[in-house]
């Protein structure tokens, strides 16, 4: 049936859009075609001939090669995956439209159309040219484009941070185009939690990207995620502007409960506590709509670490208890979170020379943690953002037990913890620095060095924002009031500025 509508329609002169729109509505009834396989059908080439074309794509811009093969493009064909924003922008680069022509919502991540004249073009089959844009990104389309939504200009400037991280250029930094465009995404939500016709098969996609993006929180650079949630996050607001039914308001607003935790959990690592907690009440307002008492204890509950690595242990500690009285009696990961942090708070309260009472009430409190964690569901224990897994239990126990001058018990839930987290920078970093604390402690100040100097190798610039310096610099502190003349702390502080000394041996030379 396609090769018949392309044939046709190449003879009635008309555009491969065109066509591939033919093509979608005879054959989606029938065969269930979408429109980005019509579009693909509509130019008579198979799923290679797009794969190389894309390959050219990134070979021209000196790109890494793609993951991109045809078993993922047929996924996308079949709508069983949605492509990331990457690779949407070359698909829509190699059929020249825009995401909505191939069914995806939202203008494409560069920024500007696809349908200019000015363009390289790429053969295919029958003699057929398809035009590939290479203008600059602009930031408002033009008088025959359709007019920007509320909120376009922001939207945009997150597109252009994510493509500055997609490319080989130096890594983009939060700076305040970027803050002021996370700070209106978020404020818009908020209007439109106060006042908001999706399918259920859109949001059927929109939660499996949101549990995406809980996945790759450990595994993607802060900056580079917190673009792709908080865009995300902008297209659930567009789709809440106007009032759903009550079944799918309901899952929108738990939708932008997790993107808004997330967000903010995303600010903790950035380092930017003020725009943490923005996000933070963004998610406790959305969680409030669903009535889920496990949804909002979870908001709270990773609330509650913003004033924790911020120095309010006692608002830590409130907030903690605030988690647990909402969770109340239902089995979910805010009920082992929230007295891990009870505990925490316990321990920076009392520090390092704590009194019994208060060792033993941080300890209650982790056995409390390790009591609920047995309860919690097997998918929810698998989960870092939305749920709690086996290794943070470890990891924070680990903390609490250091912080108490606990070292010996520490140091062996420390190293068991770190067995576990072989995709996560930021954590593998705070655990060997709290094992290089536990040696401080026990007045090993050599080995102490030794161990927080290997932790700063290990992370690269794009992880060194205020959240992972913090503990870094204090550890450097602690290691002064012992022996600020020991010669180990040369290389730490080498590695803990490098950037500092490097400009001190230019200086030399």
């Amino acid at each position: 049936m396609a090769r018949r509508i392309r044939a046709r329609g190449l003879a009635a002169g008309r555009t491969p859009a065109q066509i591939a729109e033919e093509i979608h509505e005879a054959c989606s009834p029938q065969f269930g075609t979408t429109r980005i396989k019509g579009h693909r059908l509509s130019h008579g080439i198979a799923l290679a001939d797009v794969i190389e074309q894309v390959r050219a794509l990134f070979e021209r811009e000196a790109k890494p090669a793609p993951g991109i093969g045809e078993t993922l493009l047929s996924a996308y064909e079949s709508g069983l995956k949605r492509p990331g924003p990457e690779y949407l922008h070359y698909l829509c680069t190699v059929y020249r439209v825009e995401p909505a022509a191939l069914g995806y919502e939202g203008p494409c991540i560069c920024g500007h159309g696809h349908r200019g004249p000015a363009a390289a073009t790429f053969e295919v089959a029958d003699g057929a040219q398809l035009s590939v844009d290479t203008r600059a990104p602009r930031v408002r389309p033009s008088g025959d484009e359709e007019a920007p939504h509320e909120g376009q200009e922001d939207e945009n400037i997150l597109r252009r941070t994510l493509l500055q991280l997609l490319s080989d250029k130096p890594p983009a930094k939060l700076d305040g185009p970027a803050l002021g465009a996370l700070e209106g995404i978020r404020r818009r939500m908020d209007e439109t939690l106060v006042r908001a016709t999706v399918s259920p098969a859109m949001l059927d996609q929109w939660e499996e990207v949101t549990q995406g993006f809980g996945r790759q929180y450990t595994t993607t650079a802060p900056l580079r995620l917190l673009c792709d949630v908080v865009l995300e996050l902008s297209a659930v607001r567009n789709a809440m502007h106007h009032r759903q039914p009550i079944d799918l308001q309901e899952r929108l607003c738990r939708m932008a409960a997790q993107l808004a935790g997330l967000s903010g959990m995303i600010m903790i690592n950035l380092g930017d506590h003020r725009l943490a907690r923005s996000f933070f009440r963004t998610g406790r307002i959305a969680a409030d709509e669903t009535g889920d008492r496990a949804l909002r204890a979870w908001v709270t509950a990773r609330e509650s670490l913003v004033p924790l690595y911020y120095g309010d242990a006692r608002e830590a500690l409130n907030l903690a208890k605030k988690s647990r009285d909402l969770a109340g009696t239902v089995p979910c990961a805010a009920q082992a979170m929230a007295p891990v942090v009870e505990a925490r708070a316990l321990a920076m309260l009392s520090g390092t020379d704590s009194k019994k009472e208060i060792v033993d009430q941080a300890k209650r409190a982790l056995a409390r943690a390790r009591n609920a964690f047995s309860h919690i569901k097997g998918d929810e224990r698998e989960d870092m953002a939305f749920g709690y897994t086996e290794r943070q239990l470890y990891f924070y126990q680990g903390d609490v037990l250091t912080k108490l001058g606990q070292t010996l018990e520490a140091e062996v839930v420390l190293e068991q913890a770190l067995d576990k987290y072989q995709d996560h920078i930021l954590d593998q970093t705070l655990i060997r620095l709290d094992r290089a604390q536990c040696r401080l402690i026990e007045g090993d100040v050599t080995e102490a060095l030794q161990i927080g100097t290997e932790a700063l190798k290990l992370l690269g610039p794009e992880y060194r924002t205020e959240f992972i310096m913090r503990p870094a610099l204090a550890f450097e502190q602690a290691v002064m009031q012992r022996d600020r003349n020991h010669p180990g702390l040369a290389g730490y502080r080498e590695q803990l500025r490098p950037e500092q000394v490097a400009n001190e041996g230019k200086a030399g030379a």
